[in-house]
């Protein structure tokens, strides 16, 4: 019978990331968690921002560009952490925490643009419940959006995301609780090896953390059009009077 390598690198970041039971550590869990979460202002200013440097541009141009900034933002992001292991003096401990970093980046830019592409349909999520749980499931692909349509009452064919707004917080507690759970469990097991091809050396590692990003990326955009549908052509009148009052504001 052939014996399994050890691989150093495995261990090291299981140490890191889950506890004795197998479970994620509550560090982790917390960091994913707040990673996904993003206040509505900043979300705002990221729409505002893609507007002052595309003045004509309407809603669904505007979520063609999020849909271009963000890909490149994930993979340029990958590729750059990466390309840490191959300095000098960088660790496999120093590479794989710097992974984790990517990581929580990669959450955090995922959570902006699906928000961002939120605002854009007219959905409003100022509730953090709702704007981590939307998040959640856009990021679980074709499982969140089936546990989503369930939610709100809409077909297989339907977009679910329009709902999200005006949807009960209450009505979320079950469901929400089991997006949580299977989220976490998938951010574990595909970032988990993400996270170690980062961490390879000679260049490796460059290659596989900004093609695995851009994998990621590619799924986060499809799942977020399953989501909210065809874009809107123009911004809808509430977030226009948000957008031209943060602008008077700058």
């Amino acid at each position: 019978m052939k014996r399994r390598k050890f691989n150093p690198a495995a261990k090291l970041a299981g140490r890191a990331t889950m506890g004795a039971d197998g479970k994620p550590k509550p560090q982790v869990v917390k960091a994913i968690e707040r990673a996904v979460e993003v206040q509505r202002p900043l979300v705002l200013a990221n729409i505002r921002r893609m507007q002052r440097k595309n003045p004509s541009a309407n809603a669904a141009e505007l979520i063609s560009i999020l849909d271009r900034h963000y890909l490149n933002a994930v993979t340029g992001g990958g590729a750059a952490i990466g390309a840490t292991a191959v300095v000098p003096g960088v660790g496999t401990v120093a590479a794989l925490g710097l992974s984790a970093a990517a990581t929580v980046g990669f959450l955090e830019a995922t959570a902006l643009y699906a928000q961002s592409v939120a605002e854009l349909h007219g959905v409003r999520l100022a509730d953090p419940e709702k704007s981590r749980t939307m998040v959640m499931a856009i990021m679980l692909g074709e499982e969140g959006t089936s546990m989503m349509q369930s939610l709100s009452g809409r077909g297989t064919a339907q977009a679910w995301g329009s709902s999200m707004g005006s949807m009960p917080s209450g009505l979320m507690g079950t469901v929400g609780g089991s997006i949580r759970k299977q989220f976490l469990k998938r951010v574990m097991a595909k970032q988990g090896t993400a996270l170690l091809g980062r961490a390879l050396p000679l260049g490796v590692g460059a290659v596989v953390g900004g093609v695995g990003n851009r994998a990621m990326g590619k799924g986060v955009i499809k799942a977020t059009r399953a989501a909210f549908g065809e874009p809107p052509t123009s911004i809808p009148g509430q977030l226009a009077g948000e957008l031209d009052q943060l602008e008077k504001s700058a």
